[in-house]
């Protein structure tokens, strides 16, 4: 019982998952932000392709 009660209280595992969870949230926060940016990136690159054509 004594033994269970210790796996119960132990924390080490919870470290990992909280590691997981912002590695997670990271990932999210760069990818809504690759697809919030992505679409004036590619418009502004083009717009420049296009200046230089026009040369």
């Amino acid at each position: 019982m004594q033994k269970l009660v210790k796996w119960f209280n132990s924390e080490s595992g919870a470290t990992a998952i909280e590691y997981g969870l912002i590695a997670a949230l990271i990932a999210v926060a760069i990818i809504g932000a690759v697809t919030a940016l992505g679409g004036e990136t590619s418009d502004t690159f083009n717009d420049v392709s296009d200046a230089i054509a026009a040369r």
